[in-house]
């Protein structure tokens, strides 16, 4: 028993928290809470991981957490940080602001952008799962192109979203931050030294970390990672670091895998394979990702 409690003494993020199985969201949480270390505060907006982490009286964080709006945690950081400042333990603390893809793209992109500008030494992480999946699988702005969603629909007009993914890496970088990063949770050893880089530089910094969702986009529990790492090895989500406005480094993928890999394992692309057009339409989006970032490049 000794050793089991020793265990999970280890981590900052614990189990026993009501995630559904197989979530990508629970495991990169731990992934980034066992990097940032005892000595870090969280503020969390609303959403999935708030709500299965945290259900009165109890906790699954071991490290001092706060549950702000689902548009504000970018803001409620940024008081702990000027406090944290003013206090003069700005040195000895980190601060991390995070959210969903929902609570970060869409309703707290004003606030984040302000947190950039600023300069507060922040690391913000989006949990980016491609949809507002806490509150019922309605599309946000980073769900992918043709993903079915409960307010993008497949129908006969409209085969699932129809708009394409926002950039918000780029939209972030575009403010000139010293550090900007996308990472997978499929990906575990390149995401915790994403985190470690991140907490290591002074300022403002963002990663986005995809995490599948088993119930939002339906595949199997048990298949998590390889839906995450399907997605970096096609070309739909590609693994970038930007340094002060300037892309930095990827992710190579010397062999991209095709479209279909990725689609197959998942309900929310189903129509997709019975529609030529629209999978080379979500194909499309991976090519010009391979293109754009040299993703299937060799290493120089």
């Amino acid at each position: 028993m000794s050793n089991d409690i020793d265990h999970f003494e280890e981590h900052l993020f614990v189990s026993g928290h009501t995630a559904c199985a197989g979530c990508g969201q629970s495991l990169a949480a731990r992934l980034v809470a066992d990097t940032a270390g005892k000595n870090t505060i969280i503020a969390n907006s609303t959403g999935c991981l708030e709500v299965f982490s945290t259900k009165a009286p109890e906790t699954a964080w071991r490290t001092p957490w706060i549950h702000s709006l689902f548009e504000n945690s970018s803001a409620v950081a940024s008081g702990i940080e000027a406090a944290l400042r003013f206090l003069g333990k700005i040195d000895s603390i980190r601060v991390i602001a995070q959210g969903g893809d929902g609570g970060t793209a869409d309703i707290g992109l004003q606030a984040l952008s302000g947190m950039l500008e600023r300069g507060h030494d922040i690391l913000y992480v989006c949990y980016d799962n491609e949809a507002y999946m806490n509150t019922g699988i309605q599309r946000s702005g980073l769900t992918p192109l043709a993903a079915t969603t409960t307010t993008s629909p497949v129908g006969s007009a409209w085969k699932g979203n129809w708009r394409g993914k926002k950039p918000l890496v780029e939209i972030c970088a575009a403010h000139f931050i010293p550090y900007v990063a996308s990472a997978s949770v499929g990906y575990p050893q390149d995401l915790q030294r994403k985190v470690k880089k991140a907490l290591g530089i002074r300022g403002p910094k963002y990663i986005q970390i995809h995490v599948p969702c088993p119930l939002g986009w339906g595949h199997e529990s048990n298949l998590t990672l390889e839906v995450a790492k399907t997605a970096v090895s096609c070309g739909l989500y590609p693994l970038v670091e930007y340094e002060n406005g300037k892309l930095a480094n990827v992710f190579k993928v010397p062999t991209p895998k095709p479209v279909s890999d990725y689609v197959k394992l998942q309900s929310r692309f189903k129509h997709l394979l019975k529609d030529p057009a629209a999978l080379n339409s979500l194909q499309e989006v991976a090519n010009k990702n391979l293109e754009y970032y040299g993703l299937n490049k060799k290493q120089e």
